[in-house]
């Protein structure tokens, strides 16, 4: 595994400036919405991680084509770290957007289709992740993984597209919203600013994360080595 390479502890510094910038602009520079207040705060946390959540899940699909082409363990590696990451992020997605939609839809949750098809989304990946546990040859799980990782990507464009196909009330950030969208707004200049800065900030997480859980899969992976060598010996 070797030592933290300086590119990383450079990219760990850079990824927590841009956090805290991100988290002084949210609540000091971008302007209160009028009819929301503070609540709609919320949003530029919100999209921010549901983006990261999608990004990890694109990268755990292209390192599954890349797994099949190459066969090469690091690209399993690359694609399990996407999902874990995925996962979190998106859990932090549906969390934030409970509390918004609490004063805003006067519930917890509804089964919108957004909301529908980002649960289902969360658990496509969850269940990957407990299947994966239940294979134990090394190649045939990656290969599993990879193939998995590529057919559960069908439900990131469905769940990322379902409030402009459906009929729907959650808004939509950037473009047209339903005319049955409770809790739309739209965004002055330095909301906007604000709003993009935060997906900036969000994707230096999500890439600083990445290559942090990429070091400890390799590391574990040459653990899982030692102990089935061990293994072969002890027969």
């Amino acid at each position: 595994m070797g030592q933290k390479p300086k590119a990383l502890t450079i990219l760990d510094w850079i990824t927590g400036i841009l956090f805290i910038t991100a988290i002084l602009g949210v609540f000091f520079y971008a302007p209160l919405e009028a009819v929301m207040g503070w609540v709609q705060k919320v949003f530029y946390f919100h999209v921010a991680a549901g983006w990261t959540g999608m990004l990890g899940f694109l990268v755990s699909a292209v390192a599954g084509v890349l797994y099949l082409v190459k066969k090469k363990p690091r690209w399993d590696r690359i694609g399990f770290a996407g999902v874990e990451i995925g996962m979190v992020f998106m859990l932090i997605c549906i969390i934030t957007g409970s509390i918004w939609a609490r004063p805003i839809w006067n519930t917890w949750w509804t089964w919108d289709p957004r909301l529908t098809t980002a649960t289902i989304m969360e658990l496509i990946y969850a269940a990957y992740l407990l299947l994966r546990q239940g294979v134990e040859e090394p190649e045939r799980r990656a290969r599993f993984g990879a193939v998995y990782a590529i057919i559960g990507f069908i439900s990131v464009p469905l769940t990322f597209l379902s409030i402009r196909i459906f009929r729907t009330i959650h808004p939509v950030v950037i473009g047209s919203n339903d005319p049955g969208a409770a809790g739309a707004f739209d965004m002055t200049p330095r909301m906007m600013q604000v709003f993009m800065f935060s997906l900036v900030a969000f994707s230096f997480i999500f890439a600083d994360i990445l290559w942090h859980r990429i070091r400890l899969g390799a590391l574990a992976d040459h653990v899982e080595q030692k102990k089935i060598q061990l293994q072969t010996w002890g027969e």
